[in-house]
């Protein structure tokens, strides 16, 4: 009897879980369905039925809007940009770093791991950091995206923590059979952490792909403005971004679906690269994790 009610009880749990698995799953997948499909709607139906998740009558009038606007065009070109170089830069950096201060003979090494640490819990605030942009000359430029924010502690930290863990009787082996410390570090460290760079590739991507706070605080030109500003004119101040009276009647003409569309094409190019890294994620996060 007392098997038979711990056996009920788990059933009972799991239904439970599995309940729940799903109410959250609806409440998270319905909100994407909606923005999706009613990119698709018209603007009459959109007005007249509020919440649909099927259009009766489906347009590509918002996208082919956007596909005709200069301004999108203009900005989505900028994100791809700064998301290619950014995470290119980023990730060299982190490597090259966390592969150095791995190393227990590297003078200062202490120093500089404490240094790192230290910038994950104290930074030199919104002001101090612009007026050190500005003095590099860096407004108005991709680098002021780029080099402020290049190095992610954490990411760092782990990173060092995984060269760390490779048995150093593998390194002892290559420096007998002549192998240089670059060569080491492309032909052997790299290799093996792969699923680690594929992983902090992913979320420097995304971070780079979502700018937006610095892009406005760092680039006066509204032509060199990333994808996330664009979203922010047309979701928030509802205004093209060049402020031109035609433009902006487009845009409110366009409105709920101008809206929608453009929020599909901003989540688009993550959720397509997303699969491709998705096999590394989990095994690049537990690498470095731990020590042993």
């Amino acid at each position: 009897m007392k098997t038979r009610r711990i056996f009920g009880s788990e059933r009972y749990f799991d239904v439970l879980v599995y309940t729940l698995l799903v109410l959250w799953g609806a409440a998270i997948l319905f909100p994407l369905l909606y923005v999706l499909m009613t990119s698709f709607a018209t603007e009459k139906e959109y007005l007249t039925r509020g919440f649909f998740i099927i259009p009766k009558e489906w347009t590509m009038d918002a996208y082919l809007y956007l596909m005709g606007n200069d301004s999108f065009a203009q900005s989505f070109m900028n994100a791809v940009v700064i998301t290619a170089v950014g995470t290119a830069i980023s990730i060299s950096v982190t490597t090259i770093m966390a592969y150095g201060l791995s190393k227990k003979w590297l003078k200062g090494r202490t120093l500089f791991n404490f240094l790192v640490v230290f910038t994950m819990l104290f930074s030199g605030g919104l002001i101090p950091t612009y007026l050190v942009v500005k003095e590099f000359g860096m407004i108005d430029t991709f680098w002021s995206l780029w080099l402020p924010g290049a190095v992610a502690p954490f990411y760092l930290i782990v990173m060092r923590s995984f060269f760390s863990s490779i048995p150093h009787e593998l390194e002892e082996s290559a420096r007998v059979d002549g192998c240089g410390e670059w060569r080491m570090f492309f032909s052997i460290m790299l290799p093996l952490s792969k699923a680690s760079i594929a992983t902090f590739v992913l979320f420097y991507m995304v971070g780079y792909w979502n700018t937006y706070f610095s892009a406005l605080i760092y680039l006066n030109d509204s032509n060199m403005w990333p994808l996330q500003v664009f979203l922010r004119q047309i979701l928030v101040l509802n205004q093209s971004m060049d402020g031109s009276a035609t433009l902006m009647e487009q845009v409110i003409t366009y409105t709920p679906g101008a809206k929608m569309a453009a929020i599909v094409v901003s989540a688009l190019p993550m959720m397509i690269i997303y699969p491709f890294l998705q096999k590394h994620f989990n095994k690049g996060m537990l690498l470095g994790s731990l020590k042993g």
